[in-house]
């Protein structure tokens, strides 16, 4: 039987819960921004809330408010958020109610929450890979005791990135409890309506993956249920999927009003399994006397009053901090170590990227790689993982499914326990499944948590045309990058710089994309020799946002006002070498290594030197980077130019054809190179 204490600690909660529900209801004007409450759902909560310790994880959904406040957050702190206020300890006024993070030592850690429905089940997901990883590498690390709470709501079990993060727990047997908390409706779309199944049926097909039911509005069998789930998921280091039918009873959120949508029958159904009145009974079945109960129900009203009234009177955020966090603070500021040791010899692009992260691995026992066919067998589909797998083992290397979500999602949570992930999505052409978790869950998360959970991690993407691709293994994705804010991007050029900015991009605590061209790997491709470079030391590093000129015009013909400068990168940094060595001394290249934080300093200096500028660009030239840079350029630079500022990119296709022929007219090349050049020149 459980205490009567801990049934009347949950008892004071959840009518703590009850009165913020009213209270915001009664002052719907004050609270203008979106939420929803807990209400009908606080039973599972807390009983949950009880069970975890504070070297554990939780990733709360956006309906977990009473989970919030049972694990230890006042309703002052919950309600800071509520209204955005300056000193929400959160997010300082940046984030929905309902979406904590925290890192302290006192409380279970709680990664940034999004409002993405489900999509934060990868991201915990990866946590409980990171904690599995620390128990392998049997380092005495305590995060390898650590249990990793997701908590979804049912609706959100469609999403098919969930089901990613199902069977990536299942196939690693991972220490997580996915919480379903099922009240039969998604906004106005009920269980009928969206599925063919609850959560706990659909379980059924991950093997591996413990599941169990409760009735999620009585307290004591949620709480012995939880009980029981905790104690076999810390033990046995096995992942369980709690399936927990709750009623609801609010509004879905304060902006989607329940009269808008709800029969009235299906409110007073739901209205009959209220837990609060349900725990009472209990309480009052245990001989805990009704003035006590009273009194409890009153000093519930008392204190939430007290609350918001001191939230309302706390300060709005000041507006001079709405920049702040977009990026932690990187170490690598300057270019390092030894680019041209003596006796170096010359090395592929596709090398220097699998020195640089060997020795990287050699160095941090917290680097890990993942991703598809990067482990033993192959390593890479390009070789650019050969002999990690073998060298470093399967525990630090390894392959994924076809799973590019769970790929780059998963790095959150990797990166949340101390590991730094270097993961890889095998074609550019195939970043689009990716992007859910890129764009909401890895670029805000820095921003979002104001500098608590920077995601340190590496995305290595193969990209680009290289002879006869195709339509979904040649794309340039670039511009669809730049686009997120709150990632870094470096497309090198050379080996050089791919090592070099390997290992920058290894020492920032951001997320970072590297854009490897196929088509440099190997330097197979005919006018590509240069790719090739010597290899630079193991102590090399090359920041980011500094451009490089590769070729400088002739002295005389920039005094003489006919030079023109390049800006460009990837492959076509050699497409303008070809050109340039017909154009006798007349045209400067700027390659510009990182396409964020680009160095804007140097292309407005190189600029207004030559007063003529073409953009080159491997993507189609419609609304692309390169015309966005063009128009920043021309507004910079106006008053130096002698020419519009021109630009050539690919043709504006929907793909890249396989024939050789028609990718070759659809791409830049020299000659068209050179032809932009003449016309931008007067020639």
């Amino acid at each position: 039987m459980i205490d009567t204490e801990i049934l009347l600690r949950a008892y004071k909660l959840m009518c703590q819960a009850k009165e913020m529900a009213l209270i915001y209801e009664a002052n719907r004007s004050i609270c203008r921004y979106v939420h929803s409450t807990s209400r009908g759902h606080e039973a599972i909560q807390i009983a949950t809330a009880f069970q975890l310790v504070s070297s554990d994880f939780v990733s709360p959904y956006y309906r977990d408010e009473s989970l919030i406040m049972a694990i230890g957050f006042s309703p002052y702190e919950q309600m800071l958020q509520l209204l955005a206020k300056g000193n929400d300890i959160f997010t300082g006024g940046r984030e929905y109610y309902s979406h904590p993070n925290y890192k302290g030592g006192d409380k279970p850690t709680i990664i940034m929450q999004s409002s993405a429905t489900g999509m934060q089940a990868i991201p915990a997901t990866g946590v409980a890979q990171g904690v599995s990883y620390w128990l392998n590498e049997k380092t005495g690390n305590r995060l390898a005791e650590s249990v990793v709470l997701c908590s979804l709501g049912d609706a959100s079990i469609t999403e098919g990135e969930v089901s990613e993060a199902f069977q990536f727990a299942a196939l690693k047997q991972l220490p997580i409890i996915f919480l379903v908390q099922d009240n039969d409706w998604g906004i106005s779309v009920t269980a009928d309506e969206a599925r063919t199944m609850n959560a706990f049926e659909y379980a059924a097909g991950f093997k591996g993956l413990h599941r169990v039911q409760v009735d999620g509005s009585d307290f004591e069998a949620s709480f012995t249920t939880m009980s029981e789930v905790f104690d076999f998921v810390r033990k046995q280091k096995k992942p369980v999927l709690v399936h927990a039918r709750v009623p609801l009873l609010g509004h879905h959120t304060s902006g989607v009003r329940k009269e808008f949508y709800r029969p009235e029958d299906d409110w007073n159904r739901h209205c009959e399994h209220d837990p609060v009145p349900k725990l009472r009974v209990k309480l009052s079945e245990r001989g805990v006397p009704e003035d006590t109960l009273i009194q409890i129900e009153k000093l519930a009203f008392e204190f939430i009053a007290a609350e918001f009234a001191k939230t309302v009177a706390s300060p709005e955020p000041d507006v001079l901090t709405v920049g702040e966090h977009i990026f932690a603070p990187t170490a690598v500021t300057q270019e390092k170590g030894e680019r041209v040791p003596a006796g170096a010899g010359k090395i592929l692009m596709v090398d220097a990227a699998l020195f640089a992260i060997r020795e990287i691995m050699e160095q941090h026992p917290e680097a890990v790689l993942y991703g598809q066919d990067v482990g033993k067998r192959l390593g890479g589909v390009f070789r650019e993982a050969a002999t990690l797998a073998d060298r470093f083992g399967e525990n630090r290397v390894f392959n994924t499914a076809i799973q590019e979500a769970y790929i780059v999602g998963s790095a959150v949570g990797m990166s949340a326990v101390g590991l730094k992930p270097i993961v890889e999505v095998q074609f550019a052409d195939y970043i689009y499944p990716a992007l859910n978790q890129l764009a909401s869950e890895v670029s805000k998360s820095c921003y979002l948590t104001c500098g608590k959970f920077p995601v340190s991690m590496i995305l290595r993407v193969p990209t680009g045309a290289y002879g006869g691709g195709g339509p979904y293994h040649s794309g340039s994705i670039e511009t669809t990058l730049l686009s997120i804010k709150g990632i870094k991007i470096a497309y090198p050029s050379n080996a050089a710089d791919m090592k070099g900015l390997m290992k920058a991009a290894y020492y920032d605590p951001n997320p970072v994309v590297m854009l490897e061209h196929k088509g440099l790997y190997w330097s197979k491709v005919p006018g590509t020799e240069d790719a090739k470079t010597l290899e630079p030391g193991s102590d090399y590093v090359l920041p980011f946002g500094n451009a490089n000129i590769v070729t400088e015009a002739e002295p005389k013909a920039i005094r003489e006002g006919e030079s023109c400068v390049v800006i460009t990168y990837g492959m076509g940094v050699y497409w303008a070498k070809a050109a340039a060595r017909q154009m006798h001394g007349k045209v400067e290249i700027v390659d510009l290594r990182t396409l964020f934080p680009l160095d804007e300093e140097l292309i407005f200096e190189r600029v207004k030197k030559h007063g003529r500028c073409l953009v080159l660009t491997e993507e189609q030239q419609n609304n692309s980077f390169a015309e966005a840079l063009a128009g920043r350029i021309s507004r910079e630079c106006f008053r130096y130019l002698d020419a519009p500022v021109e630009v050539l990119g690919a043709l504006n296709l929907p793909a890249v054809p396989m024939n050789v022929h028609l990718e070759h007219a659809m791409l830049p090349n020299p000659v068209k190179v050179v032809q932009a050049l003449k016309k931008l020149m007067n020639y």
